[in-house]
């Protein structure tokens, strides 16, 4: 039975502007932290002010700081090799904590004098304030975009207050309905106009066909999980890590060299490539609809 720990970790906590933020928040919360902490660390070489261990203490923090942004753009440049299960994002972050830790107490044996015999009891003290200093930050800035990220679901499931594409009768209100992230700008879409819809990191470009037929973009913040999961179950297909295709406007699905590709009956948009990932539920939806011819 698969436990919580072993679910594979949410898209958007390895994205571009939620790693940023959780390291300035994160960086943050730790000088407060260490203001607030210096004081009471009587056996600590770290100090502020005109003591001798001023620049030690800005060269360490500035180093971890640097360590923690290396490792995060590690994490945000892999996302896209591997998958990565809350545990294994749990390991790194406490992999972070204990390198630094590790740091400090090898810096802090030969810079005060007291004796490698007192490095196991230096590193579990070293390890207690770096859990404070980090471990909650993340956790901190982890909950706000599940819960960002919920409400972002609810807000794509919400038809009120919209842009519409068309004037159309109530009976016949079948909407594809997109917010995003603050809720700011908005969107809906007829289904039967709505092509396919593209990533672009922490932003989706939705491509569909105005009143007049005209080929039309309307660009959003808002993450191509997010609008996956709200319409499962929909003609909206995922068919790539970039892509959603409305599988109702599939016109031909032919094999290349390199894997399936998708024309749209609109003869402006290019072929969307099927990535392998997709390629079976892709394959049984469209094998669902008869009329699509195959190549």
């Amino acid at each position: 039975m698969m436990t919580s720990a072993d679910r594979q970790l949410p898209e958007y906590l390895r994205g571009k502007n939620q790693l940023v933020y959780t390291v300035t928040f994160a960086a943050l919360f730790s000088i407060v932290f260490l203001l607030l902490s210096l004081p009471f660390s009587h056996n600590s070489w770290m100090a502020l002010g005109n003591s001798k261990f001023f620049v030690f203490t800005v060269l360490f923090a500035t180093g971890s700081l640097l360590l923690v942004i290396l490792s995060k753009f590690v994490m945000y440049q892999t996302r896209n090799l591997f998958k990565m299960t809350f545990l294994g994002y749990i390991l790194w972050c406490i992999a972070e904590v204990v390198v630094i830790c590790l740091a400090y107490s090898f810096i802090t044996v030969p810079i005060t004098g007291i004796g490698w015999d007192h490095f196991p009891e230096t590193l579990g003290k070293a390890l207690l304030y770096g859990t404070i200093s980090l471990i909650i930050p993340y956790v901190l800035a982890g909950m706000y975009f599940a819960l960002q990220d919920k409400n972002q679901t609810i807000r794509l499931m919400n038809y009120g207050n919209v842009v519409l594409d068309e004037n159309v009768l109530p009976s016949k209100l079948e909407k594809i309905t997109l917010f995003d992230n603050s809720g700011d700008l908005k969107l809906c879409v007829s289904a039967s106009n709505l092509y396919y819809i593209e990533s672009d990191d922490n932003y989706i470009r939705v491509w569909y066909s105005d009143s007049k037929g005209d080929l039309k973009r309307y660009m959003l913040r808002c993450r191509l999980k997010t609008v996956e999961e709200s319409f499962r179950g929909s003609s909206l297909v995922r068919c790539h890590r970039k892509y959603i295709v409305n599988m109702d406007k599939v016109k031909v699905l032919r094999k290349e060299k390199d894997g399936y590709e998708m024309d749209l009956d609109n003869d402006t948009i290019p072929a969307i490539p099927i990535t392998k990932t997709y390629e079976q539920n892709v394959l049984g939806r469209f094998n669902s609809t008869p009329r699509h011819p195959v190549e």
